[in-house]
């Protein structure tokens, strides 16, 4: 990998820990230099400004890591119900870059930034609304093969779900515990095994 691409691919990733930690206004450029050890220079050369970099954080770290380890398996998922459960108790209870104090990285951009940065707002949209397609998708290929009850809407489960998530995660940051998190999962199991048809 070529120096310049990795320099900014360094700065990219620790800009992600930084703003998931402290938030992203409260993330400076000067932090963002000092813990990358990268020169104020090296960081203009790859970015105009700190909107700019926060989109690459965005569209180059975040949006590929959501693509590869949820969007992707929902696409190839034979067995929906159980792969969505799967994939919200791997978020809540076993990642270990996701930690609870800190709450949801795409959930706490979107409510800090939308508000004031159309650019955010389109970014942070494109991220929730193809994890929500492709959850619809998993779910629709489902009732075609016989394994989800036909009545149901794609669109109004995948959005409870994901609703419940962005919820379940801002209570977790006012818990010392893992309770709220382990009581949303239980729920959702049950909720998600009613989507099945009894013969599944």
């Amino acid at each position: 990998m070529k120096k310049a691409v990795s320099t900014r691919l360094s700065i990219l990733q620790k800009s992600f820990e930084l703003i998931y930690t402290h938030g992203y206004q409260a993330t400076s450029i000067d932090t963002i230099i000092a813990t990358t050890n990268v020169t104020k220079g090296a960081f203009f050369y790859h970015f105009k400004n700190k909107d700019e970099m926060g989109l690459a954080v965005i569209n180059e770290i975040m949006y590929p890591l959501m693509y590869a380890d949820f969007v992707k398996p929902l696409l190839n998922s034979d067995d929906p119900a159980n792969d969505i459960f799967k994939m919200m108790h791997y978020l809540l209870l076993e990642n270990e870059f996701l930690l609870k104090k800190y709450g949801c990285p795409a959930g706490n951009l979107t409510q800090e930034m939308s508000p004031v940065n159309q650019q955010f707002s389109e970014a942070l949209s494109k991220l929730t609304t193809e994890l929500k397609e492709a959850m619809q998708i998993a779910l629709k290929k489902g009732k075609d093969s016989g394994r989800i009850r036909p009545d149901i809407n794609e669109e109004q489960v995948a959005l409870f779900v994901l609703s419940g998530y962005w919820g379940i995660r801002n209570f977790g940051k006012l818990s010392e515990d893992n309770n709220y998190y382990v009581v949303y999962l239980k729920e959702l199991k049950s909720y998600l095994n009613n989507l099945e048809k009894k013969e599944f």
